[in-house]
Order: structure tokens, then C-alpha cells, then sequence
């Protein structure tokens, strides 16, 4: 149980008596990049991802509302827009970097778990929407097709999973000192090391297998007759194509640093102020992912990328309708004009 003891642990910019004086003006530095990376993401990406996400919101709740109905893959995406904004709301926790939230551990515990609760509900809805995509594409002849024609069933089973992962990773956050303050992070530091381990493998590391194997067998296995084109079914289908990439890059670089960090906690090390930056750097990035991810919905998916035309084409239209208006001439009589 000695690796369950991390009272110990601190972050390098709170241990400034550890730090030589050679190495005061590459901490300034660091705490600049921090700085400045913060203010690029609440300027830029966090505006633009709420705009996204609330017009994609718009769009499906208002395609629900006129048909009564909505398409399996609009049931899930709506699902991961939701999970995205989720995210975005609570990555203000940044906004005091390069300092941390100060709260009670219960509290950053609570946080930690809805954020988890959204990442990997994030994860795996993406993962199923691929095994969708990949279905039509190969019928199976087997029940798996019937479950995954209903989609409230499949978004039940993604929140069950997330809610059973989260609330396992809220255990291994550490059930001692609940009331005493710390310094906050959405993956707390102070969590067990087993915390990083579940998290990597089971919000990165098998849905990213999974999600390999899906591509390759669409790419290596020869379609039935009768299915369209590949590149007409990737076309088709561009905005899940593009977001579960995206998604896996900037993943694959935060949970790098989850693993990396857990490999400091077994060799009871608070590591570098380098190593604080880079972790930081991985953690907006995540969050700049949930922004992207929206606005790449928005843009590809051609439900919401219609309707943002149409209104693109009425703001247009009603425009060109004011700008000619004919402004009446009242005539002017003989007396007037001589004078």
C-alpha cells in the first residue's frame, strides 16, 4: 500500500526550494507558455466550440421536432456533442493556470469524475458509431445488427460503461483527506497510480485498438456486391471519419503524458518544471480536441452543414432584398423648383 501514500507529491511550481537557481529563468519561461496557452484557448477555442456545439444541438433537436424521428448516427452524435460540451465546460477549471483551482479533495473528485464520466462516454460512443458505419458497409446476418438499430439502447449501454469506469476512477482517486484543500487538476495528481493505468487502458488504449481494427477492415475487406464505393461510404460519412482521427492524435498525446506521469509516482518523483509544462500543454490540447471535434460536426456533417447553408443563403437573400428597396421620390411641383 506504500504507492496508495501520496501525501508526498506536489507539483514542481509549488516546490520552487527544489529548484536551482540555474533553473529559475527555464521555470519563468515555462510558466509564460502556460500562461499564454490559456488565454489562446478561453480566447479562440473555447467561444467557437460552445457556438458549435449549442448550433448542432439546434439543428438535431429541430430535424426531431419536424419528423418525430431521428437517424441512428444523429443519436450518437448528438450524444458526443453533448459529452464534447460537457468537457469545454469544465475545462475552466484552466483558466487560473499557470496556477491550479484551489478546492477540497472531495470536490476536485467530484469534478474528476463528471469529466471522466464525459470523456469516456466521448470514447466509446465514437467507437460504436464507427462499428455503425462499418455495418452498413458489411451486413452482418446476426442479432448485433438488430441491437445496433436502436440507438437509445446503445447510447444506455456507452452511459452505464462510462458511469461504471468513472466511478472506479473516482475510487482510485484516493479515499483519504476528503476535507483538507489541494491544488486541482481534472486527473488529480494525487490519485493512486492506478488511476492513470485504467484511464490509458480503457479510455485510450482499447478503444484506440478497437477503432484501428474497424479502418483496417474497412479498408483491407472487399465490399459485397451491390455497396457503394469506398471512397463514396467514407465521403458519405466524412464527419465521424475526420473527428475519430482527430480525436485519436490529440488523445494519443495527453494519455503519453497520463502514462508518463504515473511512471513519476512509481519512482516517487514530482518530476521537472518541463514535465509540469508538457502535461499542461496535453491537457489543453484535450480540451482544444472537444472544441474541434464540434466544430468539425458542424462543418462535415451534412444535416447540420445544410442548414447552416440555408440560413448562410436567407441572411444572404434577405440582404440583397434591403439593399434595393426603391426609396420613393416625391414629385416636385413647377413653384417649388423655381424656387
Amino acid at each position: 500500500m506504500s504507492a496508495h501514500n501520496m501525501t508526498w507529491i506536489s507539483y514542481p511550481s509549488k516546490s520552487l526550494a527544489f529548484i536551482s537557481p540555474e533553473e529559475i529563468e527555464a521555470f519563468i519561461a515555462s510558466q509564460n507558455v502556460i500562461s499564454r496557452l490559456m488565454h489562446c484557448y478561453i480566447a479562440f477555442f473555447v467561444p467557437i466550440g460552445l457556438i458549435a456545439g449549442v448550433c448542432i444541438l439546434v439543428v438535431f433537436i429541430k430535424g426531431y421536432v419536424q419528423n418525430k424521428a431521428m437517424e441512428h448516427l444523429d443519436s450518437l452524435l448528438l450524444h458526443f456533442t453533448v459529452s464534447n460540451i460537457t468537457m469545454i465546460l469544465l475545462s475552466f477549471t484552466v483558466i487560473t493556470r499557470p496556477d491550479y483551482v484551489r478546492v477540497t479533495q472531495l470536490t476536485c473528485s467530484v469534478l474528476s469524475f463528471l469529466f471522466n464520466l464525459s470523456y469516456f462516454s466521448s470514447q466509446h460512443v465514437l467507437v460504436l458509431m464507427l462499428l455503425i458505419l462499418l455495418l452498413k458497409r458489411f451486413p452482418p446476418r446476426t442479432a448485433l445488427s438488430e441491437v445496433t438499430q436502436r440507438p437509445m439502447l446503445c447510447v444506455g449501454c456507452v452511459l452505464l460503461c462510462a458511469f461504471c469506469l468513472s466511478l472506479t476512477e473516482a475510487v482510485l482517486v484516493g479515499t483519504d483527506n476528503y476535507h483538507s484543500e489541494t491544488d486541482c487538476q481534472l486527473d488529480p495528481l494525487f490519485a493512486w497510480p492506478e488511476y492513470e493505468i485504467v484511464k490509458f487502458t480503457f479510455g485510450f488504449g482499447i478503444p484506440s485498438f478497437v477503432q484501428m481494427l474497424f479502418f483496417t477492415t474497412l479498408l483491407a475487406k472487399e465490399a459485397p456486391a451491390g455497396a457503394p464505393p469506398l471512397r463514396q461510404h467514407i465521403r458519405t460519412h466524412l464527419a465521424v471519419f475526420i473527428v475519430s482521427t482527430t480525436t485519436f492524435i490529440c488523445r494519443l498525446f495527453y494519455n503519453i503524458m497520463i502514462l508518463f506521469r504515473t511512471t513519476l509516482k512509481l519512482q516517487k518523483s514530482i518530476g521537472t518544471p518541463k514535465n509540469e509544462l508538457v502535461t499542461n500543454i496535453a491537457e489543453i490540447v484535450l480540451f482544444s480536441e472537444s472544441c474541434a471535434s464540434l466544430v468539425l460536426i458542424l462543418c462535415c456533417h451534412k444535416p447540420c452543414r445544410d442548414r447552416i447553408l440555408e440560413v448562410i443563403r436567407n441572411c444572404r437573400r434577405a440582404h440583397s432584398t434591403n439593399t434595393h428597396l426603391e426609396i420613393p421620390v416625391t414629385p416636385m411641383s413647377p413653384e417649388t423648383m423655381s424656387q
